[in-house]
């Protein structure tokens, strides 16, 4: 299944225990956040934003009923805007909903049009449930696409899931250990 670091990001991602937040890596890459939200009526875009956050809020609290229905809310409010979509896939996927949360983020990453910090998060987002379901050649494009937005977490996903670098790491690591070890024979 992976290095132990490729097994702890999996179990992080998919235990649903852990934390609303618990990709740490993709609230940090929020380097360039754009005008992706100008094109909103600015009162509707901040009583949205307000509704994702007491949904945040509400699911890192456990409470994922009630955060699924102000994540409805605020898609109620601006069905045009992707980072909705993206809050209510992570709480479908703690909630256990594969399938809906897959359907969320393939919204998302069309209204975006495939660019910015929500398409960004999508993209990772949707590369981790095929990675964690074993389609690895999606994972693999996913994770590409957030890579070419900026996603460092992405990056790190591709070498790990790239068969040559696995190769070339366990070859190293194999040669560091008989360097240090070296055998009694001599």
């Amino acid at each position: 299944m992976g290095t132990p670091n490729d097994q702890a990001v999996l179990q992080a991602i998919f235990n649903p225990d852990t934390p609303f937040g618990d990709v740490v890596a993709l609230d940090l890459e929020e380097a360039e956040e754009g005008d992706e939200d100008g094109v909103f009526p600015q009162a509707l875009l901040e009583h949205s934003k307000a509704l994702e956050l007491q949904g945040v809020r509400a699911a890192e609290a456990g409470e994922l009923h009630t955060a699924l229905e102000r994540f409805a809310e605020a898609i109620s409010l601006l069905p045009e805007r992707a980072s909705a979509y993206n809050n209510r896939a992570q709480a479908r996927r703690l909630q256990g909903d594969v399938a809906g949360a897959l359907e969320d983020l393939d919204r998302a990453v069309t209204l975006s049009g495939g660019r910015g910090r929500a398409a960004r998060q999508s993209f990772v987002q949707r590369g981790l449930l095929a990675r964690f379901q074993g389609r690895d050649d999606d994972a693999r494009r996913d994770f590409e696409q957030a890579a070419r937005l900026g996603s460092l977490f992405a990056r790190r996903q591709l070498v790990l899931l790239n068969p040559y670098a696995a190769l070339c790491n366990r070859m190293l690591a194999d040669m560091m250990g008989q360097l240090r070890a070296p055998s009694n024979g001599r």
